[in-house]
Formats: structure tokens, sequence, C-alpha cells
């Protein structure tokens, strides 16, 4: 019988944002046809990339933070403009942040191992997860729960737990001095990943933590 403790489904989400608006929520499809590599290509500093995650109970109490390391990729820019690119995250570098476990009976490093184990992410089997741009199109300015800044609707295939979902959100492109940033926030629904806890709706497993994930990307690339 799988182990499930109450500060791991407080956590058991994938990314985070900053703890203040709620960040847009993005739609997702089926898996889509990636875009096509052209024009300048920028390959992606992993010291200065991450992933962020946040994850909470129900009526958010007791939220859990932390990050994910993303560890290569490439972003291109056709005619000055993001067209493509892919990045991967290494599941096995997930982090939980010591400020965010607050209660003196708990570990911050307790949590890391279960989020690892077989019972949330099984590292083991699966180690990484990917994400590949399918398309990138104008936003007007002022996009309600977008990133500061937002310029861009970036639509991509999420492979996670090896399943894999196409997301679109908005995000902030900068393009200046041969680097390119790729900066969005986010929340996705973990169940559409097929990441459940509970046998049932009705398991408190299942109940205890909101379905709602929030992620941060924010990637920076160097011209090659």
């Amino acid at each position: 019988m799988r182990k499930i403790s109450v500060i791991a489904l407080a956590a058991a989400g994938l990314f985070l944002t900053s703890c203040g608006d709620k960040s847009k929520t993005a739609s997702t499809a089926t898996e889509q046809k990636v875009a096509e590599k052209k024009g300048d290509v920028f390959a992606v500093d992993a010291a200065t990339s991450t992933v962020n995650w946040k994850a909470f109970h129900k009526g958010g109490f007791a939220p859990r933070w932390g990050t994910l390391a993303i560890t290569s990729g490439e972003l291109s820019l056709a005619d000055g403009q993001l067209s493509s690119g892919e990045f991967v995250i290494d599941m096995k570098s997930i982090k939980v942040d010591p400020a965010s476990v607050t209660e003196k009976d708990k570990k911050y490093t307790e949590l890391e191992t279960h989020l690892k184990s077989a019972d949330f992410f099984n590292v083991e089997k699966n180690p990484t997860a990917e994400f590949k741009i399918t398309k990138v199109s104008d936003l007007a300015a002022g996009a309600e729960g977008a990133v500061a800044g937002a310029n861009k609707t970036v639509s991509g295939n999420l492979t996670l737990q090896g399943k894999t979902l196409n997301v679109t959100f908005p995000a902030k492109v900068d393009t200046a001095d041969k680097k390119v940033s790729l900066l969005a926030k986010f929340t996705v629904n973990r169940t559409d990943w097929g990441i459940k806890f509970g046998t049932t709706e009705s398991d408190p497993a299942e109940w205890m933590i909101s379905k709602d994930i929030e992620i941060g990307i924010d990637v920076k690339a160097n011209q090659k």
C-alpha cells in the first residue's frame, strides 16, 4: 500500500511562481506538431535558467514551494522573434525551499526524498521532463494573470511522467545583445498528467491538496 504523508500531499506539485497574484490557468490540448527550428539558435544557459513550483492545501493552507533545474535546451529566433525552442528539466533535481516547511516536526529533506519516490514523480523511472514549443504569437498588453510585461502567447508540448500534453500560456520574451529570455507563470491541473494520489475522488489522499499547480519558467539563452 502506498504511503501518503500530509506534508508530501501539501507539496506534490511541480512548479512555482511567486506568492503573489494567482497566475493564469494554462489551456491544455492534445500533443501538437513541434515548431521547426530556423533562424538564429541560442543555447539555454543551465546555470541561470530554472523552473519553480508551488503547491498547497485546498483553501491555501500550508503552501510548499521550490525549484527544478533545467539541464539543456535551445531557443530559436526567426526575423528577431521567438519561433521555436525546447528544454529539458531534471526531475532528480527537485528542491523544496526550507522556508516553506514551518512545522517543527517536519523536515524539508524528507519531503524532497518523498517527492522523488514512486509515490510521486518516480524520478528513477522518469528522470526528466521536457517542454517543446509548438507555436508563438503576439499578445496584447495587460493580459490578466500573466507575468509582468508579457508580450507573447506560447504553446508547447509538456511531457511529464511519460505523458505529453500541449499547454498555452502568456510569456514575456526579451531579445537583446545576442541573448534571449523567456519568463512565464501559469497554473496547470496536475490530474491532466495523471498525477493523482487517491484511488478515488473521495479518497482524502486526493482531496487534501488542490489540483491547481503554479508553474514558473525562467529560461535564459545565449546565441551560439
